[in-house]
């Protein structure tokens, strides 16, 4: 059991990796060959990028637990990671990318891609200005958001300035772990899921 939970592990870890160096390509950022975003640093665009986390994360009701997960550059962008902390149930999660994905379109992001893989599901979408967004559900259910931007000037980039509202972890964020009645029961909800 233990050597089944280390694969997998290590499996979803090189995935991350790869993810992590593809990103902006996946999402749409500075790896497709567009112009550098005139007048604005990767400080403004992880800026930027936690302004699209903070509105995101600030319509799912009720609220979901998250902490900050990482920052990387690449040669002209900057993403921004973050994790729910918050259990959402296998029943729940529709309902929660549905959430995500009509404020997406209600903030005239553009949907690149749906997948309703019943295992981890992904939602990518692309800001009017050019920065790609993803929610995605990975190993235990843990549900995680990034952002990329385009490619834009290069500078240092500080951590985000707003304290995430879950608790902080000493080196490895472990898997979801803050139970809610709503997100974490085991009973389908009624409503609309993210369109294919």
């Amino acid at each position: 059991m233990r050597r089944i939970t280390r694969t997998i592990r290590l499996t979803c870890a090189v995935v991350v990796a790869g993810v992590m160096v593809a990103g902006c390509g996946l999402l749409g950022g500075a790896g497709n060959g567009r112009e550098t975003v005139a007048g604005m640093d990767m400080q403004g665009a992880a800026e930027r990028a936690d302004a699209m986390l903070y509105a995101t994360v600030g319509v799912i009701k009720p609220e979901v637990e998250w902490v900050h997960r990482a920052t990387t550059t690449g040669s002209c962008d900057v993403s921004r990671y973050w994790t729910v902390m918050t259990v959402i149930s296998e029943q729940r999660r529709g309902n929660f990318l549905g959430v995500v994905e009509r404020f997406w379109k209600a903030s005239d992001y553009r949907i690149k891609m749906v997948n309703p893989s019943k295992e981890m599901p992904t939602i990518i979408a692309t800001s009017p200005d050019g920065f790609g967004i993803r929610v995605k559900f990975g190993y235990k259910g843990q549900a995680f958001f990034e952002v990329t931007s385009p490619c834009v000037d290069e500078s240092k980039v500080a951590p985000p300035t707003k304290v995430a509202n879950g608790r902080t972890y000493e080196g490895e964020i472990p898997t979801p772990n803050v139970r809610s009645d709503f997100w974490s029961a085991e009973t389908a909800v009624q409503g609309p899921s993210p369109s294919p």
